[in-house]
Formats: C-alpha cells, structure tokens, sequence
C-alpha cells in the first residue's frame, strides 16, 4: 500500500474511534463538555482546517481509484469476450492483483468520504441535542419560578381580597355607627324640642345651658 493510501487508511481509523467516541453511552455533563471542547477549541478548529483539504486529496484518491477500477474491469471483460483468456497463471494473478487493489482503492477513499460526511453530520446533530437540551432546562427553570411567582400572586390576592372585606365590613360599620349618631342626635333635639314646649305650657323657661 503507497504512503497516500496508508494515510487514507490511518484518516478512516481516526473518524471510526472520533465516532465511537462520540455516539458511547457518556453521561450528559461529560458529552457535553466533550461537544463543547470539539465545537469551541481554537486547537481542533485548526486540526478540522487540514482535515479538510487532506479530504480534498481524498476525494482525487477516490476518483483516481474509481477510473482504475472501471479500467480494470473492462479489460477483465474484454478479455473474456474475445476469448484469449490469459496467457499463464503469472498474468493472471497480476491482473487479478490490480483489480483487488483498485477495488480496495476505491473502497478505502469512499468510505473515508462517507464517514466524514456520517460523522460530520452526527456531530452537528449531537451539538445541536445538547443546545436544545439546556433551552430546555433554562425555560424548566423560568416556568418554575414564573408558577411560583403566580403562586404568590395569588396568595397576595387573596389576602388583598381579605383586607377588601375587612375594610368593606368597617365601612359598613362606620355608616351603621353614623346611622346611629345621627338619629341620637334627631332624638336630643327633639327632646329639647318637648322639654321647652312643655316648660313653656307650665310657664317655665327652660334654660339648658344653666342646666
């Protein structure tokens, strides 16, 4: 294997462990701080910038190995048209040589491909869960405290409803209690009223200051 197709193969290792890593069954605070160090790290940020153009070569790898695969297999298929077959057991393993390597070629680069675009997509899937995921917590958080502040509200309303009540039976006293003063004082008039009209009859004035 050439020295671009061991890297290719070393590049498949590494998204295989990187999307283990990411899918394992972590604990949430750990999945997060793992996303967050991935998605937010000047350092990978930097890495995921090579990775990038090294996926550029990949894909010249692959459509170099796709030609050479295709090649190979029509000159497998044109020799078994015509009829010639090979010449010796040598040739033939040397044309069934270079069809596994431009099939193993073609295999290795496409998968790298796939797999970047599988993991690049998990990713990003796993990211977004995790934002959502604290959005979540945050608006948990804002209608437990909004359900308690009604909840108090509520309590304030009631005890306001409370003083209204009391304060309406006050009222209600108070008018009673001027009902009451103002038909005393009608009586005391009314009595002195009677006092000095019967003084008058029996010739006696009646002097209420002197009293």
């Amino acid at each position: 294997m050439t020295i671009y197709y061991t890297l290719t193969f070393m590049l498949l290792v590494a998204e295989m462990a990187t999307f283990c890593v990411i899918v394992a069954p972590l604990p949430h605070a750990a999945r997060k701080r793992l996303l967050r160090f991935l998605s937010e790290s000047p350092i990978v940020a930097k890495v995921a910038y090579g990775i990038k153009i090294a996926f550029i070569f990949v894909g010249i790898l692959f459509l170099d190995a796709f030609q050479r695969m295709l090649r190979v297999t029509a000159e497998a298929d044109l020799a078994k048209n015509s009829g010639s077959g090979m010449q010796d057991v040598r040739s033939e393993t040397n044309f069934a040589a270079r069809k596994f390597y431009s099939q193993r070629n073609t295999y290795l680069t496409g998968f790298c491909l796939f797999l970047s675009l599988v993991l690049t997509r998990t990713f990003y899937i796993l990211l977004d869960l995790i934002h959502t995921q604290e959005e979540y917590a945050k608006l948990k958080q804002e209608t437990a405290k909004s359900s308690r502040g009604k909840i108090a509200s509520e309590e304030q309303a009631k005890q306001i409803e409370e003083l209204k009540k009391k304060l309406a039976a006050s009222e209600e006293k108070v008018r009673d209690y001027d009902i009451v003063k103002k038909q005393a004082e009608q009586n005391a008039k009314e009595y002195d009223r009677l006092a000095t009209e019967l003084n008058a009859a029996n010739g006696n004035v009646s002097n209420k200051k002197a009293d």
